[in-house]
């Protein structure tokens, strides 16, 4: 698997890598902490992607309340070298880790997390931290002083800004810029063939500062898998009975329409449809490196057929095209 640098943090990552939210819950939602997926399927997982070359894993201290940061810490205790080597942790903070724990990028706050992710990961240093939401509550000053005093102290090598606005991560480069602090070297998006929003401004900001760009969501919360159907019940567990909300503008026929386009040219190319979907996006130009969320193992096969797949300026233009 191709390792890209990611923007000017003089860090590669794997091109796919994999996300570990579901480990022990369903992101950082309270109310799932302790459901998702279970420590022994979350191991299983984590060794088919390594066998399949992915060396980037993504998670954040509020997964699963803790528990996705410590079954990675002993995933890698268990394995030993090469793989504890050449394993880059990305982690994030901003949610509470329990109901009613406090929030946020207060400076204090990222000290106190990043030395509790590091206890749980078993590790002294993480490749990347990112803060996981804009806190419009704390001055980018204060936010990027702690962060610039983590990577100074060698416990960060980079930082990076998950879900932020164009308009947010311009503020915190400039603050960068003008006060000398480690600026966000990358940032961390929903991105997919159904949610482009980030075409319209956030990949203006990405190029024009050099910046790396991750893509989450390749499968828009299972709607480019195929798992939703034209008048049919949404599947038990499925995303759509559980977190719904950021997904009910894809509740329409013109999506149905371009589900079903998009199905006919998966079986052309002898690929599923969560295949080619990868496929688009890790030809993106913009995009340094998509996250996957598998919650099994044999979710991992889209990522194979996406590796092994080559779709043309043209082709990618025309799966866009589908989706309007």
């Amino acid at each position: 698997m191709e390792r890209r640098a990611l923007g000017r943090s003089g860090i590669s990552v794997s091109q796919v890598i994999l996300g570990c939210g579901n480990f022990g819950g369903v992101g950082s939602s309270p109310a799932f902490f302790g459901r998702g997926i279970p420590r022994d399927e979350a191991f299983q997982i984590m060794d088919a992607a390594w066998e399949l070359g992915i060396t980037t894993f993504d998670t954040a201290d509020a997964y699963g309340g803790g528990r996705s940061e410590t079954w990675i810490g002993e995933w890698l205790a268990t394995r030993g070298r090469p793989v504890r080597d050449e394993i880059v942790l990305e982690t994030k903070t901003f949610n509470p880790n329990t109901e009613g724990e406090d929030h946020g990028l207060a400076g204090a706050r990222i000290r106190r997390q990043i030395d509790r992710s590091l206890s749980r990961l078993g590790v002294e240093r993480v490749s990347l931290y990112v803060a996981h939401e804009f806190d419009p509550e704390v001055p980018d000053e204060e936010t990027l002083g702690a962060f610039d005093e983590l990577v100074r102290a060698g416990k960060v090598g980079a930082v990076g800004a998950s879900n932020f606005s164009a308009e947010q991560l311009t503020g915190a480069l400039q603050v960068s810029q003008r006060v000398g602090l480690t600026r966000y070297e990358w940032a961390q998006s929903s991105y997919s063939l159904l949610d482009r929003q980030d075409e319209d401004a956030l990949f203006g900001v990405v190029g024009s500062h050099g910046l790396g760009y991750e893509a989450y969501g390749p499968l828009a919360g299972g709607w480019l898998s195929g798992k939703y159907r034209r008048g049919e019940p949404y599947p038990e567990g499925s995303r759509m009975t559980q977190r719904p909300e950021s997904y009910l503008r894809y509740t329409d026929d013109v999506v149905f329409d371009g589900l079903e386009a998009f199905e006919r040219e998966a079986f052309a190319r002898g690929v599923s449809m969560a295949g080619l979907a990868t496929a688009w996006l890790l030809g993106a130009p913009e995009v340094t490196a998509v996250v996957v969320g598998p919650t099994r193992v044999e979710h991992l096969e889209p990522v194979r057929e996406a590796l092994a797949l080559e779709l043309s300026p043209e082709d990618r233009g025309h799966l866009r095209g589908l989706f309007g």
